[in-house]
């Protein structure tokens, strides 16, 4: 699991290395913008995604070169940490990986190897899950739930 990011303090240093004398107030506006790509790695093309209501999105990347899969649940507004998760599993395998806990932009990464399987993946932001099963092989139709908590 990884700390939560605070905004603020990055640019108040960025500001400091800079030599900036002023004060200055960053909103969640002036945060980088966060890919999947992003969080899971440049070898990572997103493949799927589902959204988190209106709070923002999942998604499910791959890696051809070395067949592993990534999740990462990305908010569309950052801002003060809120509790988030993501996960996958493959049920074939019984492989699994997760990320939970309050965060001000996102969670994750959460991989595993996926190669040639079905895989179930989802996420949360606040008290909006989402979860999709069997997902990204022709065997099986998927399946998508959100739930409000």
């Amino acid at each position: 699991m990884r700390n939560a990011r605070s905004i603020a303090t990055v640019g108040a240093l960025a500001a400091l290395a800079l030599g900036a004398t002023t004060a200055f107030a960053t909103t969640a506006s002036a945060a980088p913008n966060v890919t999947p790509q992003g969080v899971c790695g440049s070898g990572y093309k997103t493949v799927n995604s589902v959204p988190v209501g209106s709070l923002g999105t999942v998604y499910l990347t791959y890696n051809s070169s070395n067949g592993k899969n990534c999740v990462a649940t990305i908010r569309a507004n950052p801002g003060t940490a809120k509790s988030m998760s993501t996960y996958i599993y493959v049920p074939a395998t019984d492989q699994w990986a997760d990320d939970s806990g309050n965060f001000t932009s996102y969670a994750g990464p959460a991989y595993v190897y996926g190669k040639g399987y079905c895989v179930s993946w989802g996420g949360s932001i606040s008290n909006i899950y989402v979860s999709v099963e069997n997902s990204n092989c022709a065997a099986l139709k998927e399946v998508r739930r959100t739930t409000i908590r």
